[in-house]
């Protein structure tokens, strides 16, 4: 899809800094970059809160205007002006993901803290990760095999859906669901008791 004249026209007044270009450029292209960040996050099992989801969109915007629009000046024009932002997009929030993840890893403050735990493996507070080591290998026992391996070092060790894929060798995908269920089951052993 080649370039709209609407698009054209934005661009062009963005460049010349033209009043309400900004404005107007980011009220066109807000919609497409959340649904970016939403869509990187979520390919990466990760679960943004709307703080976090707001300062990726906002590490995008910035990133276009760095540098007097560096980024909307290298344009070419051979496909939408949407594509494009698209591809800009997803990268600024690539980086931003591990720039937060390795700041975590290295006991820093990225944003929120630990990336893999954006919110992305629970609802919220609730889902949190246990602090208390006995009570959760007391629950722990009703689990059996795979599950309760990848339980212990999510809980206990602190391990990433990454760390743990590669050690018990099950697709990073599916660590997510096999903690919910876990999850459920404490639950309902923990109700029982």
């Amino acid at each position: 899809m080649a370039l709209s004249d609407i698009d054209r026209g934005l661009l062009q007044q963005c460049l010349a800094h033209k009043p309400r270009a900004w404005e107007n450029f980011v009220d066109r292209f807000l919609g497409l970059v959340l649904h970016v960040v939403d869509h990187t996050a979520q390919s990466r099992s990760i679960r943004l809160s709307s703080p976090d989801r707001e300062d990726f969109a906002a590490d995008v915007f910035l990133a276009i205007v760095e540098d007097d629009y560096a980024v909307l000046r290298r344009f070419r024009g051979d496909a939408s002006l949407a594509t494009y932002l698209t591809v800009v997009s997803r990268r600024v929030v690539v980086r931003e993901l591990l720039k937060r993840k390795t700041a975590s890893r290295l006991g820093g403050n990225g944003s929120n803290g630990d990336v893999d735990g954006l919110e992305s493996q629970g609802d919220g507070e609730v889902e949190q990760r246990v602090s208390n080591r006995e009570e959760v290998e007391r629950l722990m026992e009703g689990l059996k095999g795979p599950e309760a391996e990848i339980v212990r070092m999510f809980f206990l060790e602190g391990k990433s859906y990454q760390q743990i894929s590669a050690q018990v060798g099950m697709p990073e995908n599916s660590i997510g669901p096999t903690l919910s269920r876990a999850r459920e089951k404490m639950r309902q052993a923990s109700a029982g008791s």
